[in-house]
């Protein structure tokens, strides 16, 4: 029995048996061959069942992630029809005179190098989806279409990392566990198994992966980030016991739908949940949330070819209200830079993009995208109790041009005749020390505070948050975070403005009662940690010194 220690991102107990995550890269061999007719017909067939399955496994992540996160499979069905890619394929096979395998796999590190050296950070990513459908190509060519699935056992899923794509287009009913050797807790791999209520521990090193073999009897602990290899039976027993636990205080957690979130002494606070697509709204309901505390507008953005219209956000936003039927929903206006990059935005390549122009600064520097979005939200405003914030705010400069074109775009939709809502309230995102330092002067401009913890640590801390390498070096408890916060509590309550927290440190049950003492008014986290969270604030008494 060994054990492994790696950072937990989803807290539950699994016990089962090891399957090493396979890129399907088979060992492809140049075959000199004479009929490249019949090659060719064999790319045409392979291409044909890749479509199949591609296409079946956007309907089942639609299902269970949401269309942000089924968005590249439609992706990968076009690429696959791409023209370059194919005539590639052709000229090699007819050229060379060899077999399909070998004429895919040397058009897809072609395509891929380019892809990578390429200065556009959107199309950099492009390079692992020309590996994943050329991959996938040549696996439905030497497997008979067959794909690389898990077996009729619920396994645990170990890596060296996930691909978000990889974790959404595993069969969900076959996983019992993933488990990576590297990966950093911020990405967007952890945060979709948190969504999609999975034990998953990442960082556990690479020794952890050479140490294990298929089949190999595991313990993985969400909770603690702990892997235990080959365990003994006393030690199986316990952690069944575990699991079991877990899995009685979940159906207990059903009983709290409908429940206040009310301290011990009568403390009241509002718990809303985090969605980056409308395909989340389910979620939100199904786990009782009070609102929508966070809508990441951007991925509207980030999963369309170009600029999306007015008319486009205009209805995404209007379904969100209306399924929300009147609870509150917040929506942050565009937040792209940094680690979100956008193809069509040509965007300069920065040196620290994570300090250059992103976010609001991009808003503020092209208006007429700015506007656009402005006009779709006060429209959409009509529908429901919607609350519109601004990221990555660090001057009272920034919030007045911000609120100016407010102004502006309604009174021209109110000119034009078209309803708005009479109570969309303004608020900014403090997720910049900047910000925290000067909310004296910033609260008085607008209705509302939401905390990003996860930039306000990363600018405080002075760490890349998508640094793996930076993960010991990241107190998200750090006494300057937490005294960044409450100031802006104080100053947020001075001026007759709430304040929220929407970063990962919302559903961090150690800090809820800390928060609550600060006065915190409202907490949004993933909708899973909707209900833990209610017992938490439930169970608090704060008359306890």
């Amino acid at each position: 029995m060994s054990v492994y220690q790696g950072k937990g991102v989803y807290g539950a107990v699994a016990v089962g048996r090891a399957s090493i995550f396979s890129r399907q890269a088979a060992d492809v061999r140049r075959v000199n061959i004479e009929d490249t007719e019949k090659e060719l017909q064999r790319v045409e067939a392979a291409k044909a069942i890749a479509v199949g399955q591609l296409e079946a496994i956007h309907d089942k992540a639609l299902k269970e992630v949401g269309e942000t996160n089924a968005e590249i499979f439609e992706i990968h069905i076009m690429m696959l029809d791409d023209e370059d890619y194919n005539d590639s394929i052709k000229s090699i096979i007819e050229t060379q005179k060899v077999n399909a395998e070998y004429a895919v796999a040397v058009t897809s590190d072609n395509f891929a190098e380019m892809f990578a050296s390429m200065d556009d950070a959107y199309m950099q990513a492009r390079s692992a989806d020309v590996k994943d459908i050329s991959n996938r190509l040549i696996a439905c060519m030497t497997s008979g279409g067959e794909a690389d699935e898990l077996n009729d056992e619920k396994m645990i899923v170990c890596a060296d990392d996930l691909a978000p794509s990889e974790t959404v287009s595993l069969d969900k009913d076959k996983v019992l566990a993933f488990v990576t050797a590297f990966g950093s807790s911020n990405s967007h791999t952890a945060i979709l198994a948190r969504n999609m209520n999975i034990p998953a521990v990442i960082g556990a090193g690479k020794e952890f992966l050479q140490s294990i073999h298929n089949g190999d009897m595991l313990i993985v602990d969400g909770h603690t980030g702990e892997i235990i290899v080959s365990p003994d039976e006393d030690t199986i027993k316990k952690y069944t016991e575990k699991q079991a636990a877990d899995i009685k205080k979940k159906q207990l957690l059903q009983e709290l739908k409908g429940k206040e979130n009310i301290t011990l002494d009568g403390t009241k606070i509002n718990i809303f949940a985090n969605i980056g697509g409308v395909g989340g709204i389910g979620s939100v309901l199904a786990n009782d949330a009070g609102g929508i505390g966070l809508f990441r507008s951007e991925f509207l953005y980030l999963e369309s070819e170009d600029y999306p219209t007015e008319e486009q956000q205009f209805n995404a936003y209007r379904k969100i209200l209306e399924s929300m039927a009147g609870k509150k929903v917040i929506i942050r206006t565009l937040d792209i830079g940094a680690d979100k990059q956008i193809g069509y935005f040509d965007l300069d390549k920065e040196d620290n993009p994570a300090l250059g122009l992103r976010a609001i600064r991009i808003c503020l520097t092209r208006p007429e995208i700015f506007r656009t979005q402005l006009r779709a939200l006060f429209r959409a405003s009509a529908f429901g109790s919607l609350g519109i914030m601004f990221p990555m705010i660090t001057s009272v400069s920034e919030v007045e041009k911000c609120l100016a074109l407010c102004d502006e775009v309604k009174n021209e939709l109110v000119s034009d005749g078209i309803r708005i809502g009479e109570n969309t309230e303004i608020g900014i995102m403090i997720e910049t020390p900047a910000a925290a330092v000067i909310s004296d002067k910033l609260a008085p401009l607008v209705d509302f505070f939401s905390v990003g913890t996860n930039d306000l640590t990363q600018y405080t801390l002075a760490c890349d948050r998508q640094n793996a390498k930076l993960e010991s070096f990241v107190d998200t408890h750090h006494e300057a975070v937490l005294r960044l916060i409450e100031m802006s509590a104080k100053n947020a309550h001075a001026n007759n403005a709430w304040i929220g927290i929407c970063g990962e440190l919302a559903a961090d049950l150690t800090l809820t009662e800390t928060f609550l003492k600060m006065g915190i008014d409202e907490l949004s986290v993933s909708p899973p940690y909707v209900l833990p969270l209610r017992e938490k604030v439930r169970s608090t008494d704060l008359r306890k010194v």
